[in-house]
């Protein structure tokens, strides 16, 4: 038995232990471990990373909750990253979606090496920031963390499980039923507050390496935060850049309306030949918008959880909603 079978058989023995939570309607359970609530694949994932990667000075590790813009800073990252090696008109966005151009580090940081050794120096996760692996905030790497209006990331969640779980014909779990599980903390990653707030923590202990992101923020004036994102992963726009619109350019490019009409996202399939997680691409695109849950919410819904954004952040000064 090598040591990735060792891991696995010790693995299920362990979590067998844990407390089980409800995954949406989705096949397998939810286990709470240290606090968070994660699916067996990703937790193991984590762990094996813990165990496993090895972060550089040089990498930039995107950090975020679960449908909160991740594939959009992926994009922006992405495209400002290899903006003298590609072009609009030849960057892998073209032909591959944001989930495939950088990394997950939870199920692919074992090839991470291919992609630093082309100068890409990008790995995301959606790992709380305790559970990252030491290597990362030893190295003293940097993180750029991007959150979003719990109501909206609860919505845009509640939709792509919901159409994940009729792409494996099993019934997804009602409206009323997910608000009430998100607000107890029983999400893919959750309590999306307690994660949140670590990372918010965690920039107060190291300002110069970290840079944490509002969607909303972003949303309003994209060019702006992509001059910054440029400078704090210390590939400014130069002024000829600045004169030529290269930073509108590639917000352009990475826009929502942009990359969900382009023909691989539209009919392209993410992880394919990778079991369950094989997934179609054009599920990760649905709409990209702000205040997108006053169309889902009923009053009282919207209520309940800015009362529970407003208890567990005020402590921090961080606004969401």
């Amino acid at each position: 038995m090598d040591n990735k079978d060792e891991f696995q058989k010790s693995f299920k023995e362990m979590i067998s232990n844990f407390p089980k939570g409800n995954s949406w309607g989705l096949p397998d359970h939810l286990y709470q471990y240290q606090g968070f609530w994660f699916t067996p694949l990703f937790l193991q994932g984590v762990m094996l990373a813990q165990q496993q990667f090895e972060a550089q000075p040089t990498n930039i590790i995107l950090c975020s909750a679960p449908r909160t813009g991740i594939a959009w800073l992926k994009s922006l990252t992405f495209a400002t990253i290899t903006r003298t090696s590609y072009d609009d008109s030849t960057t892998s966005l073209l032909f591959k979606m944001p989930h495939d151009v950088v990394p997950f580090m939870e199920l692919d940081h074992a090839h991470f090496s291919a992609n630093r050794h082309l100068g890409i120096p990008l790995l995301a996760t959606h790992a709380p920031y305790s559970f990252l692996p030491a290597s990362i905030i030893d190295s003293g790497c940097k993180i750029i963390y991007i959150c979003r209006d719990p109501k909206d990331t609860f919505v845009s969640m509640y939709h792509i499980l919901t159409r994940y779980a009729k792409s494996q014909n099993t019934q997804p779990i009602e409206l009323d039923e997910a608000v009430e599980l998100f607000c107890e903390g029983v999400s893919w990653y959750g309590p999306y507050w307690d994660r949140v707030l670590g990372y918010c923590n965690a920039r107060l202990e190291h300002p110069d390496k970290f840079m944490f992101l509002k969607y909303e923020e972003m949303n309003e004036d994209t060019v702006l935060y992509l001059k910054k994102l440029a400078e704090f992963m210390g590939c400014p726009f130069s002024s000829e850049e600045q004169q030529k619109g290269v930073p509108e350019k590639i917000v352009k490019m990475c826009s929502f309306e942009n990359l969900s009409n382009l023909e691989v996202n539209k009919s392209g399939k993410h992880r394919e030949g990778q079991g369950n997680l094989g997934i179609e691409n054009k599920i990760y695109f649905r709409k990209g918008k702000v205040e997108d849950w006053k169309n889902y919410l009923t009053p009282k819904m919207a209520t309940r959880l800015d009362q529970i954004t407003q208890q567990k952040l005020s402590s921090s000064g961080l606004s969401l909603n």
